[in-house]
């Protein structure tokens, strides 16, 4: 009786001495991985918003990758202290990875959402508040998670794109943006003075104080674009503030009317013809009328 006793004390310490330092271990290990994964977080710049929600996004993205890994190694943990105290892991681990298997085969949808939001949100593709375009859907993002992005388009209804589903996307927000405004003349008009009159409508919009800030880049007069018995097409060019083109292109386009119209200048007249009855191509039946 005594000479078991001493065995079974020494077997228990050893025993209780193997599962601290698989505890000790383990709780090393997450705070490792914990330091790890805060070296996704990327901290905001400044106050603006996209920063924000920059900051939020990776803060996101490294408590998920953090959660992920803390359980497999708590589970190492738990399997390899099993093992300690005599009770075979084997037939734990079996059902796992049977388990996982069949998981897996049920969820490969939701598992290739949450790896695709994993890189858009790494990557820094977008963030919420970008105007995007993706596939045909075109519009500002309203939010954005691991698994899907939501997108509220041009209608004003939101969209829901699964991360999975996106190949390619297009960000409008970054940077600048740009358009083409294409002014078409009469082609029999020499062009020294209407090309006058566009860069005189292009500088009243660059001194423009409250545009300015809106132009990265001119309005400029690239040149004529096209020429044809019809219309002589000149192109202008501007780059703006991310997704203030379309209101910058618009203003454009009112400056060169009135510039137009204050010097005399014509534009290209394009004749409308109207078949009254497509089963007859007789002069009768074709009718050719100016615009209005």
């Amino acid at each position: 009786m005594s000479s078991t006793v001493p065995f079974l004390n020494s077997t228990t310490l050893a025993i209780v001495l193997h599962l601290l330092v698989i505890v000790v271990f383990a709780l090393l290990l997450n705070r490792l991985l914990r330091v790890l994964s805060n070296l996704l977080i990327k901290p905001a710049a400044g106050q603006a918003r996209s920063e924000q929600l920059r900051e939020q996004q990776t803060r996101a993205l490294a408590g998920v990758v953090y959660g992920a890994a803390s359980k497999v190694v708590w589970a190492i943990a738990i399997l390899t202290a099993l093992d300690n105290v005599g009770i075979n892991p084997l037939p734990a681990l079996t059902l796992a990875g049977v388990a996982g298997i069949a998981i897996g085969f049920g969820a490969q949808n939701l598992v290739r959402d949450i790896i695709a939001g994993f890189y858009i949100v790494l990557e820094d593709q977008y963030v919420a508040g970008d105007t995007v375009q993706i596939a045909e859907t075109i519009g500002r993002v309203e939010s954005l998670t691991l698994r899907r992005t939501v997108v509220r388009d041009a209608r004003g209804a939101l969209v829901t794109i699964a991360n999975g589903d996106i190949r390619s996307v297009a960000n409008l927000s970054r940077d600048w943006s740009q358009s083409f405004v294409d002014v078409g003349l009469a082609p029999e008009i020499a062009l020294d003075k209407p090309m006058a009159a566009l860069e005189a409508a292009a500088s009243e919009l660059r001194g423009d104080a409250s545009w300015s800030q809106a132009l990265v880049d001119g309005p400029r007069v690239l040149g004529v674009q096209s020429y044809d018995r019809t219309a002589t097409v000149v192109r202008l060019q501007v780059r703006t503030a991310p997704t203030r083109q379309d209101e910058v292109t618009r203003e454009l386009r009112r400056r060169i009317q009135i510039e137009f119209q204050k010097q005399g200048i014509p534009v290209a007249s394009v004749l409308r013809f109207e078949l009254t009855n497509p089963q007859s191509l007789t002069a009768g039946n074709l009718q050719i009328t100016s615009p209005q």
